[in-house]
């Protein structure tokens, strides 16, 4: 499991993001995953993500590659046997197992965002989220939630809060926000959060 503190008010040096490997069906999401990767190349953050060149991955890592950024790819080797790995990235890391790709994009990034995307885009984001709540890193989560996309799974988080599940401090430890600018700038500010998990005694 990776670990490590982030210094207070020091702003994320590489961000994680995860997001699909298809583009969907609005236009808009390959649209927000273009603008982040540019914006993170102007403010020279270095992108993490899963090192793929399809979909809403590709799209990401081609705006930061092309606005001058460094991107660093981390990938399973059967995966790179599927002909998807991005071979022009600044950094390709193949290691062999989910979880061994899952650790390594956590341990290369100071925070983490989740755009558009599927199973695997929910799972990746929600254990770094897991791993901030239980102080296994202290590194904060933003969701981009481009068109609308994430609203159910937002209305969700809010019942999981209102039926005791999720304690009201780790409700707003997921930042959420439309545009990558303010987004970024959240995750710039945040400070770690110091609440224990359980809401029952």
């Amino acid at each position: 499991m990776p670990s490590g503190q982030r210094a207070p008010g020091v702003g994320p040096l590489a961000i994680a993001a995860y997001c699909g490997t298809n583009r969907g069906t609005d236009p808009a999401y390959a649209g927000a995953a273009a603008s982040l990767g540019r914006l993170l190349a102007e403010r020279g953050i270095r992108l993490v993500y899963g090192g793929g060149r399809r979909g809403l991955m590709g799209v990401l890592a081609d705006a930061a590659l092309g606005g001058g950024g460094e991107v660093h790819g981390v990938i399973t080797r059967a995966l790179v046997g599927k002909e998807v790995a991005h071979r022009g990235l600044t950094e390709l890391t193949v290691v062999e197992t989910m979880h061994e790709r899952k650790a390594a994009m956590a341990d290369a990034a100071d925070a983490f965002i989740m755009l558009p995307g599927g199973f695997g885009t929910l799972d990746e984001f929600f254990e770094a989220l897991t791993w901030t709540q239980l102080g296994i890193h202290a590194k904060p989560c933003g969701i981009l939630d481009v068109a609308g996309y994430f609203a159910p799974l937002t209305k969700m988080l809010d019942t999981a809060t209102r039926e005791g599940f999720v304690v009201p401090a780790h409700r707003e430890m997921v930042i959420t926000e439309s545009e990558p600018g303010p987004l970024l700038g959240k995750l710039i500010s945040w400070t770690p959060v110091i609440a224990g998990k359980w809401t029952d005694g």
